[in-house]
């Protein structure tokens, strides 16, 4: 009665200061149908609205009846959501931190324990459980208690079921339960643990909601549930998003706090690593598990676990074996292939679901030439393969929503055993002295058995042979009662020295349970032995792993850098070549093929780069457009490659007229361009750093003109253009002063007339001889600056 007094104060207490954050004290507005004057009628009508006797009714509207309390609507909605959020956030959305569960689950449990449906008995139908839940406990619908039950036996949601199925109960798909006039459940042995010594008044028991029956107010829970199956709930103005953890983590966590309480949770956080999710995954980093248990809130960034297979024909795919945590399958296929349409992610072929029961298997097959790593990290960008587990420690503390770090959950979980323990030995002892008090007067009757023999055949009744055996051998009522029951195959010498030995041993016991109550290392010592066997009974190895040092990973984090060899066609195909596919051969050798192509189509640009370097592409319009060399589709020695239009956005009748491929883009670096109209330009490398995928302008054209072709210098190099008419010029690159990267440039060579037109520009020295081809070939040293 006392413990319902506390509580019925601790939730008004509550309830008062719930009222007070979130709907502040205001007055009641003045309702006069006058907002000037304030007529007697008015005054009356605050009178008795102060006197809560209610508004005066109208005279020309019918009078109040009798058992009707007139009040102001505004105060009836305050106190109704106030009522409506206490009953959400208590007896429904919240977990208790003790036994770390809601009250529906509570109740699920508590109702099949009573009716015997546990893991050694045969399963019962889901709509009987549904059906006594709600009969006896729990008015609400019949699906709220349907889908709580399927979800305490799906695996894939609670790392440590406590119901066991037969039937469908949906799946990471999705799908939906079977009806419950269909499946089957009982309780897993593992949710045994959680009622074990209920009879023996170790938890209060409180009236169900019709007063006829009474069900626990809390389970006693000798298993840590709320850290290993963690809780999910939206109450009203606060919601909890609870991990699970891996039961022997948790349990030697508990074992360091007892035999240090002041542990700190860094030093916890050795043995309890994180989360450990039942549908495994990876855990990136260590940052979000450490905020969550310092301060009970914390992002963790969690990753689907894949693979990368090759297959035949250069071609490769990823495996998809582990997903992170309320992943939905089917959506998350779904949402990879509208990507793959979208074309966000690029290079997949394939994709397709070969799941069954040994597990999760999402094959995604790869174009030829694709970088898997690439496609992989896209995934984990774009689809829920990455995702983030906000968590949110939020359980009842005595009736009362609080936020919780990782100690505070164990020492809440810790001293709610030890109260459970020592109830329990109470109640053993009350038993065990109760036992042995009727033992003890069983032994005086054994020892003067002639004459009680002898009193009991000369009594008329059992109440004169009770008040005679209470008289003559100073035994209480109790005794005499036990002993007038005493079966006569009792006074055998082998069942007396029965009663005699359950005698010694109950005065031991006695003695060992008042020590357990005087001594709070004895009762530690208990809960470290059944804690110990419930690791051995339940523990398993930990299924999510923690992968350090993967914060901010990007494409480029995902590749080796390695030598390539990239090509691009007249034509516009473009291609790169792993530099090792090519071997070294002797004077005279015939080479191998490079690539295969149509007759007219010919290599154009063929240069050595690395897979992290960037790739300029510079256009006949006097546009930029960039890419990493390991976004150019890999390909074989066959291969023709990839019509580049596909790789980058040119506009209509645009083309690549140069490429250079630079690996940073430093400030001592310049781009020193030339169009075909004579003008050059020279801006500093630095300029471009920033482009868009749309391209970006790398230098201003007249209306006409084009771009033909870009060198990289270091500003300090000597050029050399070349007109259609045969004209050349040499001059020294300090000669332009840098510009910005919209300007239009200088005028470089002077062209002799509409029809000439600059086809070459190059880098040259005075060491260099220069080689020219019309109909006779002639080898010149570039010493002349004149054009």
């Amino acid at each position: 009665m006392a413990e319902n007094e506390d509580k019925n104060k601790s939730e008004a207490e509550m309830k008062k200061s719930y009222q007070a954050t979130l709907i502040p004290e205001s007055p009641v507005e003045n309702t006069t149908e006058d907002p000037v004057e304030n007529t007697t009628e008015d005054s009356e009508l605050e009178d008795e609205t102060e006197m809560d006797t209610g508004p005066e009714e109208p005279e020309d509207e019918e009078p109040v009846r009798a058992g009707v309390t007139p009040i102001l609507i505004d105060d009836e909605m305050k106190r109704s959501y106030i009522n409506y959020a206490m009953s959400v956030i208590v007896g429904r959305a919240l977990p208790d931190a003790r036994d770390g569960l809601k009250p529906v689950h509570r109740r699920i449990l508590f109702s099949m324990n009573e009716s015997g449906i546990t893991h050694d008995k045969p399963y019962k139908k889901s709509a009987r459980i549904v059906g006594d839940v709600l009969g006896k406990y729990h008015p609400h619908g019949d699906s709220a208690v349907y889908d709580t039950i399927v979800r305490m036996v799906q695996d894939f949601s609670l790392r440590y079921p406590l119901i066991d199925g037969q039937g469908n109960f949906g799946s990471i798909d999705g799908d939906s339960a079977a009806a419950m006039r269909y499946t089957e459940v009982r309780m897993d042995r593992i949710a045994e643990e959680m009622l074990v010594d209920i009879e023996k008044e170790t938890v209060p028991f409180i009236p169900n909601y019709d007063g006829s029956l009474k069900e626990p107010e809390v389970l006693p829970a000798r298993l840590p549930n709320l850290l290993i199956n963690g809780s999910t709930g939206i109450a009203v103005g606060m919601a909890t998003n609870m991990p699970p953890h891996n039961i022997s983590e948790v349990i030697d966590g508990i074992l360091m706090l007892i035999e240090n309480p002041e542990t700190q949770i860094s030093e916890l956080m050795t043995v309890i690593k994180g989360p450990d999710f039942p549908t495994g995954a990876h855990i990136l980093g260590t940052a979000g598990i450490r905020s969550a248990y310092m301060t009970g809130r914390g992002p963790i960034r969690m990753r689907a676990v894949a693979e990368i297979q090759e297959l035949k024909k250069d071609r490769q795919q990823i495996i998809v074996t582990e997903l992170p945590y309320q992943v939905n399958k089917a959506k998350l296929i779904e949402n990879i292939a509208q990507l793959v349409r979208e074309k966000v992610i690029n290079g997949i072929s394939d994709l397709r679901d070969e799941s069954d029961r040994e597990g999760i298997r999402v094959v995604v097959e790869l174009s030829r030439g694709v970088n898997p790593n690439v496609v992989l990290n896209q995934l984990y960008k774009h689809t829920q393969m990455a995702t983030t587990f906000g968590v949110i420690n939020l359980a009842l503390v005595d009736g009362k929503p609080k936020e919780l770090n990782l100690k505070q959950l164990l020492e809440i979980y810790l001293e709610y055993r030890m109260e459970i323990i020592q109830k329990r030995t109470l109640y053993d002892l009350r038993k065990s002295e109760e036992r042995a008090h009727i033992l003890e007067g069983l032994r005086i009757a054994l020892d003067n058995i002639d004459a009680v023999v002898a009193l009991i055949k000369g009594s008329a009744n059992a109440d004169q042979a009770k008040q005679g055996l209470i008289d003559n051998f100073a035994l209480d009522e109790v005794q005499a009662k036990a002993i007038l029951e005493m079966r006569l195959q009792r006074l055998t010498g082998l069942e007396t020295r029965k009663i005699l030995d359950e005698l010694e041993a109950l005065v031991k016991q006695i003695e060992e349970l008042r020590k357990i109550l005087a001594s709070d290392e004895l009762k530690y010592e208990i809960i470290r032995t059944e804690l110990s066997e419930l690791k051995d009974k339940y523990g398993d190895i930990r299924r999510t792993r923690i992968v350090h040092n993967t914060e901010n990973v990007t494409d480029e984090d995902l590749i080796p850098e390695e030598d390539v060899v990239v090509t691009i066609t007249n034509s516009g195909y473009i291609k790169r070549i792993p530099l090792d596919t090519y071997t070294m051969q002797r004077r005279g050798g015939r080479g191998i093929i490079g690539m295969e192509m149509k007759e007219e189509d010919f290599v154009e640009n063929l240069f050595i780069s690395s897979t992290h370097n960037y790739i300029l592409f510079f256009t006949n319009r006097g546009r930029l457009y960039w890419q990493k060399v390991y976004e150019i589709p890999e390909g074989s020695r066959q291969s023709r490659g990839k019509a580049i239009v596909n790789l980058l956005e040119l506009q209509e009748g645009e083309m690549v007229n140069a490429m250079i491929s630079v690996e940073e883009f430093a400030e001592d670096k310049y781009l020193f361009m030339a169009t075909r109209a004579g003008t050059v330009k020279k801006t500093p490398l630095s300029e471009f750093r920033n482009p868009r995928r749309a391209g970006i302008i790398a230098v201003s054209l007249d209306e006409g003109d084009e771009l033909v072709k870009v060198l990289l210098t270091d500003g300090k190099q000597e050029i050399m253009m070349v007109s259609k008419k045969g004209k050349a010029i040499r001059f020294s690159e300090e000669d332009v002063r840098p510009m910005g990267r919209t300007a239009r440039g200088v005028r470089g060579m002077t062209l002799e007339g509409p029809d000439d037109e600059v086809v070459s520009l190059d880098l040259v020295d005075e060491t260099t001889t220069l080689l020219t081809a019309v109909s006779y070939t002639h080898l010149t040293l570039p010493t002349n600056r004149e054009g």
